[in-house]
């Protein structure tokens, strides 16, 4: 067993390794669950093999040893030198492998459950959210806000609270859903949301929009134009740049989006009906955002959970709160 131990720890690190050094894309969440089946299987064995025989062979070492001194008693002999606790210590003692699997699987399962079914961490890569969110902002993400899912294969069991517009969502990205990306939901199934002229619009209204003055961006090292919008029942901060006027288009990398005949691109903007059970995604950083005017919607199977807390940022600790 402490081979068979011992291959599993060199493979755990070899994947680990790989996918730090970017050689194949991690999937954490499969990683967990596969960590919680295996230890899981070490701690039944434990429980049910494993401690049981070594409690029986200390038993067996003590009787053997009132045995021996029941009989040299029996000779006239009272003092025995010679004590088994130390052999009945080491014969109880766990090994190695044990200690290191079947130990664990309490705070594996802990942090699986914790993970799966609560709230995931997660770290701001990119500017794509500034303000709202900053590069190095280290954030929680609530599971159950919009449904219970199974983990790994992320299906809906129980259904919670129906996604809004102007919540910040984390969900599998589209192109590559072993990557977990973060916009702003700004239109739900239904709706016709049109983005002209660095103006959103839904259903045919234009969103409340009042400039707040610049912002310094510090991912892209300049000022901005700096406006708070209300989306929905949601008021919340965004930058756009009127001095850079992007011309949108589908870039999908393998190939047209699905529903993508719902959108119509112009030299101006896009406009798009958004399916049912799908959401469109866009960045607070309007400019420097590649969201679902370029890779499309954002089915509901893909979604990971409602982003709603900053715990941490190592380089500025005001960030620390809740944020819209």
């Amino acid at each position: 067993m402490s081979a068979i131990t011992g291959i599993f720890y060199a493979g755990l690190i070899a994947y680990l390794g790989g996918w730090y050094m970017g050689s194949w894309s991690g999937n954490f969440s499969l990683l967990l669950f596969v960590m919680t089946v295996v230890t899981l299987g070490y701690w039944l064995a434990e429980r049910f093999y494993f401690l049981p025989a070594r409690v029986a062979g200390a038993a067996r070492l003590e009787a053997q040893d009132a045995a021996r001194r029941e009989e040299l008693k029996r000779q006239g002999i009272v003092r025995v030198d010679g004590d088994v606790a130390g052999a009945r210590d080491e014969i109880l003692r766990q090994p190695w492998w044990l200690d290191w699997t079947a130990g664990l699987f309490p705070v594996i399962l802990a942090v699986f459950l914790l993970r799966s079914f609560l709230f995931e961490p997660f770290k701001i890569p990119s500017g794509s959210m500034v303000p709202t969110l900053l590069v190095g902002d280290l954030i929680l993400v609530n599971k159950f806000h919009y449904g219970v899912r199974l983990p790994v294969i992320n299906k809906k069991i129980i259904a919670n609270n129906d996604v809004q517009r102007g919540d910040v969502m984390v969900f599998r990205y589209p192109e590559d859903p072993s990557i977990d990306f973060i916009k702003r939901v700004a239109a739900i199934p239904g709706d016709e949301i049109r983005y002209t002229n660095q103006r959103l619009y839904i259903n045919g209204v234009a969103t409340e929009v009042q400039p707040k003055g610049d912002f310094y961006d510090e991912s892209g090292m300049r000022y901005k134009p700096w406006f708070s919008e209300k989306l929905g029942k949601v008021e919340h901060e965004i930058l756009v740049d009127p001095k850079r006027q992007s011309m949108y288009h589908p870039d999908r990398k393998d190939g047209p989006f699905p529903f993508q005949d719902q959108c119509q691109y112009t030299a101006e903007g896009v406009t798009c009906k958004v399916p049912a059970g799908h959401y469109f995604m866009l960045g607070d950083n309007r400019d420097d955002s590649r969201d679902s005017r370029y890779w499309g919607f954002v089915p509901d199977e893909n979604i990971v959970g409602r982003a709603f807390f900053v715990w941490m940022n190592f380089g500025n600790l005001k960030r620390i709160g809740a944020f819209h």
